[in-house]
């Protein structure tokens, strides 16, 4: 990544992986951040929304960070009437690009972490990443809190970056689309619901969804139990090993994670393919907004 006082064109490329995959957890503390923060192609992605509307006074910003506020920066959009999808692989890979990250960056990814909803465009954002085939990325445990808890640097200014190329290479295992929920359906794959569970069982719904309740057969995942808004941490392995097995899913046994637009979806998604690695997890990206827009299609 380069720094500089101005943006560049931008050009997207497919192209192979990045090539510090091996070197990279999915989370890392505040301490190893203030550890890192300085190293070659380290960059720091804070995606927080309304800094500027906190009291942090002149220091909000995670030094020699980039912003791309979640809810703003274009991270999701509405395609064909559903909200909150990826948007076009060329488009989002301008995105990134235009933050100044290339194929060669670890990219942290830093939410506020007050919760377990709000640390999900944590776990959206770095989905994306994976999708676009770039493994390189980590997420900041407990977010701006436990950063600036531990003391980290502060500065007046977000960094300004030079716009690059990022070179993307799709992963389609990763989503799946509404004929892949159906053919689950037919063959029995785990469909795993990561909203509340009033909104699982149908009490409430969200205002994108037609109606309440689930796919048929689906099992529930709140989202809530993933993260600690209390202690500003994600679940550890073990915790999440023993959740999937109260859900009745083995290890390693393919599944897909829904919620109303593919948010809280994110959560269970990184909880279980990235923490406790099962990687035959893939998430739906239309979910429940896209599911029950079809009269047609079964609902619980």
């Amino acid at each position: 990544m380069r720094l500089s006082s101005f943006v560049a064109a931008v050009v997207m490329i497919a192209a192979p992986l990045s090539a510090h995959a091996a070197e990279v957890t999915p989370l890392v503390s505040a301490e190893w951040l203030k550890s890192h923060a300085g190293d070659e192609n380290i960059v720091v992605l804070d995606i927080r929304d309304d800094i500027e509307k906190t009291d942090l006074g002149d220091l909000p910003y995670i030094a020699n960070a980039v912003v791309a506020p979640y809810a703003s920066a274009g991270w999701r959009t509405e395609v064909d009437g559903v909200p909150g999808q990826i948007p076009a692989e060329q488009e989002i890979a301008g995105l990134i690009g235009s933050l100044g990250i290339d194929g060669d960056d670890h990219v942290v990814i830093v939410p506020w972490g007050t919760d377990s909803s709000e640390f999900g465009g944590a776990t959206r954002v770095y989905w994306t990443f994976k999708y676009l085939g770039h493994d390189a990325v980590s997420i900041l445990d407990g977010g701006w809190r436990q950063y600036d808890a531990q003391g980290g640097e502060r500065a007046a200014e977000a960094a300004i970056p030079v716009a690059v190329e990022f070179p993307y290479e799709v992963q389609p295992q990763l989503r799946v689309t509404t004929e892949q929920v159906v053919a689950a359906l037919e063959n029995g794959t785990k469909l795993i619901d990561g909203r509340p569970n009033e909104q699982f069982v149908g009490q409430s719904k969200s205002p994108v969804v037609r109606v309440a309740g689930t796919i048929p057969g689906a099992v529930n995942l709140p989202h809530s139990s993933l993260y600690s808004g209390e202690f500003a941490s994600f679940a550890q392995p073990e915790t999440i090993a023993g959740l999937a097995q109260n859900l009745g899913l083995a290890e390693g046994e393919e599944n897909i994670v829904f919620c109303n637009t593919g948010h809280w979806a994110s959560i269970a998604w990184f909880a279980l393919s990235e923490v406790a690695g099962n990687k035959n997890t893939a998430m739906y990206d239309g979910s429940m907004a896209e599911w029950a827009a079809d009269p047609a299609r079964p609902i619980q």
